[in-house]
């Protein structure tokens, strides 16, 4: 059976596991979306990380991923959280070849782990850490078409049973969190989950053309956590999308999609 894609965001650094100050109905409301992922039941996990760049799209390749802390000024226990969930070499090796196929360059990594990006809602989600799971990278171009089009070579592994998971949040403005964000962030949701629900090739037009959403350089001063929602995006082919999140999370509104 295909599975569907989606986009999910991942909050702000280990915030289901440390103490960061959230309002806890916020809190819970993501955490409750997150754990509705495991009714998917993949084989595998794709994570695509807002904090993962390189040059080609990379992969990560070690059996036994570590855990990398990409994040600074939480408290000790932030810094012990585990999730040894299995890489899958094989899968890996899988997403380099389609990749190619679609006409990019390729490469991995044996030594990257699971960064916050991926390894905080993946925990939420799968937390006997039971699923095989590989990063893939975003382009350092930070170019919209470029990552759609790295998604739509990932779309055949939707029949293979591989989960295409897109981690990163459809706010991302520091200056704005716990401040004056939220009426940025409600002006681009709005336009966001209009775009995502379009027809594929409409919809695939307008996320290209981001910069042109109310408020989007507010929102996005950089792009990097937005881009995973154009990989899954790419991944969807043409499956309707629909937004399967949406809550305030410390003081601005964000929200997941899903396709199919």
């Amino acid at each position: 059976m295909r599975l569907p894609v989606i986009c999910i965001p991942h909050g702000g650094g280990p915030w289901p596991f440390v103490d960061i100050g959230l309002d806890e109905r916020e809190k819970q409301s993501l955490v409750a979306y997150l754990q509705s992922l495991a009714a998917f039941a993949p084989k595998a996990i794709v994570c695509v990380s807002a904090h993962w760049e390189e040059g080609v799209p990379t992969v990560t390749s070690s059996p036994r991923p570590p855990i990398v802390y990409d994040y600074y000024g939480f408290p000790p226990s932030a810094y012990s959280i585990t999730w040894p969930a299995p890489g899958d070499p094989a899968l890996a090796a899988r997403v380099r070849k389609l990749v190619e196929s679609a006409g990019f360059a390729s490469g991995e990594d044996p030594a990257r782990g699971f960064d916050h990006g991926a390894f905080v809602p993946l925990k939420v989600a799968f937390p006997k850490a039971d699923v095989p799971t590989i990063q893939l990278s975003l382009l350092k171009s930070l170019d919209a078409r470029e990552h759609i089009a790295l998604g739509r070579a990932l779309a055949p592994l939707r029949d293979e049973g591989v989960l295409v998971v897109g981690s990163g949040m459809t706010y991302h403005n520091m200056r704005g969190f716990r401040g004056g964000g939220s009426e940025d962030s409600e002006a681009f949701d709005a336009w966001l989950e209009d775009a995502v629900q379009r027809e594929p090739k409409e919809r695939d037009a307008r996320l290209a053309e981001w910069t042109a959403a109310p408020r989007a350089r507010a929102v996005h001063p950089r792009e990097e956590h937005l881009l995973p929602l154009m990989v899954v995006a790419g991944a969807a082919g043409d499956d309707r999308g629909k937004i399967s999140y949406s809550d305030r999370f410390m003081g601005v509104r964000i929200s997941g999609a899903q396709f199919g």
